[in-house]
């Protein structure tokens, strides 16, 4: 997260144009990271399931297929974005004094956007085996090698060419292709047993039947989450430049917030998906319960902190006194959304890793296209309450689905899913 927002810190002492094009470059790159994920999140699942059950030949054999079909997607996606940026980025309806700025840093970090495919792919499963520091370590080198490019190319010392947002996605291109080789190292370091890549095309088809049938749901929920945030983006370019820039701003101070109830989700599916494999549904029905009201409760007690100094932080980020009105209230409101963000992140990555995936698919499309995309016009557009009332949108739709996983959770028809299972010989190709 420190990476998108060291981009926009560092961009905020250069231009609030800026600012907003790299905002609206990174939500269409958002999409992109989600169908990398897809593969990502199978992966997660299936090593920690089979983990669990102390399946390590099959462990390793999910890793192999998970790495290729990733690098293979990754290279087709990132050519699409060199190929169609200005075609994207005019679907967005963006200013014309932004188009210049956010076509760049798209082309560059989209470009090379495999990267990121490979990297979350090695870190799901670097995760999934338990050594959860390794991958912080290479996400804090990353982050100094970004913080420390990004200022040589905004700031110019000592005579290095000011580049701005063009600067702002080399830094962020090459600390990734760095992490990638030290994350890389890492997987033949710590994974004690041998990774078939060379017996690839010989291994079994039902890994990759398995890695999609968990993948493309979560993908499609992730996927409809991020589309639909794409056209209320969309809805606020209307509000005007101004509403953007205070739109990226609010949500960078929040991911301080939610981080915590993404840490907490991640840690529980793992704990989950082990736990599942090792056939203990009561340990992860409880397991899941309890680290819910932990990330309720942390995201809620942040929330209120982070409200009371929202002046100060929007104050890092620009001396706009409209800015730091409007986002004060949006952290207010922030109070009351992340509560129900927490619900939908613990409760959907522990049903994922019990391998009940498509309820939470469902349910993510009916509320975020049913109800947050429409509720978002009407009450930011419609009824004129600009971004309060796109917050409010928001609140809603996160509620609505973190009540309804919840009742899903509790009814543990999850039991039935999970994937490790006897396998026959006819299922190996």
């Amino acid at each position: 997260m420190l990476m998108g927002n060291a981009d926009t810190l560092m961009l905020s002492q250069y231009s609030d144009n800026s600012v907003a094009a790299v905002g609206v470059s990174n939500q269409i790159l958002s999409v992109i990271i989600v169908m990398f994920g897809f593969i990502a999140t199978g992966t997660a699942v299936l090593v920690a399931q089979h983990f669990g059950a102390k399946e390590f030949k099959k462990a390793s054999e999910v890793s192999v297929v998970s790495i290729i079909v990733n690098i293979v997607f990754g290279i087709i996606l990132s050519l699409g974005i060199v190929l169609f940026t200005n075609q994207i980025l005019n679907a967005m309806d963006l200013p014309p004094e932004l188009m210049g700025e956010a076509a760049t840093y798209l082309r560059i970090v989209g470009g090379f956007a495999f990267i990121q495919a490979i990297i979350m792919t090695i870190g799901a499963i670097i995760r999934s085996y338990g050594f959860t520091r390794d991958t912080m370590y290479v996400t804090i080198g990353m982050n100094i090698l970004n913080v420390i490019g990004n200022y040589f190319f905004i700031f110019g010392p000592f005579g290095f060419p000011v580049l701005g947002v063009e600067g702002v996605a080399i830094s962020t291109t090459v600390s990734r292709f760095l992490g990638l080789l030290a994350i890389t190292y890492l997987l033949f370091k710590r994974i004690n047993h041998e990774l078939p890549f060379k017996k690839v095309f010989r291994l079994p088809i039902y890994h990759l039947k398995n890695l999609l049938k968990i993948g493309i749901p979560s993908a499609g929920e992730h996927l409809s989450y991020n589309t639909s945030q794409m056209l209320i983006t969309f809805f606020i370019t209307m509000l005007g430049t101004e509403a953007l820039t205070t739109k990226v701003y609010a949500q960078n101070i929040m991911m301080f917030i939610f981080l915590f109830s993404i840490a907490i989700s991640q840690g529980t599916q793992i704990i989950v998906g082990h736990m599942i494999g090792a056939r203990q549904f009561n340990s992860a029905y409880h397991r899941c319960l309890k680290s819910l009201y932990l990330a309720i409760g942390i995201s809620t007690l942040m929330a209120i902190i982070v409200s009371f100094f929202s002046d100060p932080f929007f104050g890092i980020f620009t001396d706009n006194q409209e800015i730091i009105k409007l986002g004060g209230t949006l952290i207010l409101l922030t109070i009351i959304l992340e509560p129900g963000r927490a619900f939908n992140l613990v409760i959907i990555n522990s049903l994922r890793a019990a391998g009940d995936v498509r309820l939470p698919v469902y349910m993510g499309i009916v509320s975020m296209w049913g109800i947050s995309v429409p509720l978002a016009y009407f009450l930011g557009i419609h009824f004129g309450l600009g971004l309060v009332g796109i917050w409010i949108a928001f609140i809603v739709d996160e509620w609505i689905r973190g009540i309804v996983m919840l009742w899903r959770w509790r009814s543990r028809a999850w039991e039935k899913k999970a994937f490790v299972t006897p396998t026959t010989n006819e299922e190996a190709v």
